[in-house]
């Protein structure tokens, strides 16, 4: 499969990776036509997989191979990556707090961001949406990176993130059609907002394999700002809603089995 891909476009190959991913937040969001209450339990340890494979892809997919690339003399290896770390970190506090949005696991709580007369079904949508944007960046700049010739970063790399960013992403589906649905929306329009949640994945995508690839300077920042804003998101939003129901041990659990196969694909596929 790694060999197939390989022989297309760069942007190509970012775009049908993150329809992938795509895809499985919809997959996820099938759940509505069978369940309108699923087990807390699964819940949470699904979002604490997604966790754990967050973290891991931030450092193996991400970090590792921008800190390996070749500076030639410059800063020191580890400067770009940080900055840019911080900047995804940072940009995505500022959309946390301007983004008006409804986190599925705190609905009590009223919407974040300002002040708005949006509906919850919107708000809700939008909270989901702000965890898809840096997995699709990420995708895509693993692509972009790869496809520059950087030793560091591999297409079968960028395939291993693919699959976990996929496999996480099932129940990211389901943890906005549920709400939905529990909102008072039917079965097909709480799917159809569940998966809709995902659709900026091949626009983030697109944009992460383009930057990359056409600007090799910002490759390690690039790469930096993607595990930056995924990182924000674990712990900002993952791992708070995931221990909050009581059932801490299995969304632990579920977290470092994440991890694990995370760390599994990246060092096997490459």
């Amino acid at each position: 499969m790694v060999h197939l891909i390989e022989d297309l476009h760069p942007i190509l190959q970012a775009l049908l990776a993150t329809c992938f991913t795509w895809s499985m937040v919809a997959i996820g969001a099938t759940v509505v036509f069978t369940s309108r209450t699923p087990s807390k339990r699964m819940l949470d340890t699904s979002l604490g997989f997604a966790a754990g494979v967050m973290i891991a892809a931030s450092f193996w997919s991400l970090l590792a191979p921008a800190i390996e690339m070749d500076h030639e003399g410059g800063p020191p290896a580890w400067l770009a990556p940080l900055a840019g770390f911080a900047l995804g970190v940072v940009c995505l506090r500022l959309v946390d707090v301007l983004l008006p949005h409804l986190h599925p696991g705190y609905t009590a709580d009223g919407p974040e961001g300002v002040k708005t007369r949006w509906q919850r079904t919107t708000l809700l949508v939008l909270a989901i949406v702000l965890h898809h944007i840096p997995e699709g960046l990420a995708v895509g700049v693993a692509f972009g990176a790869a496809a520059a010739g950087e030793p560091a970063a591999t297409v079968a790399g960028a395939v291993a993130l693919t699959v976990a960013m996929g496999l996480q992403n099932l129940p990211e589906g389901l943890a906005v059609a549920m709400p939905l649905r529990r909102e008072g929306l039917s079965a097909g329009r709480s799917f159809w907002f569940g998966q809709l949640s995902g659709m900026v994945e091949p626009i983030a995508g697109v944009v992460g394999a383009a930057a990359v690839m056409f600007s090799r300077p910002i490759m390690p920042y690039a790469m930096g700002f993607a595990a930056g804003a995924m990182m924000f998101v674990v712990i900002e939003e993952l791992i708070p809603e995931s221990q909050r129901r009581g059932h801490s041990d299995w969304a632990t659990t579920g977290a470092i089995v994440g991890f694990a196969l995370m760390m599994v694909l990246d060092v096997a596929m490459h």
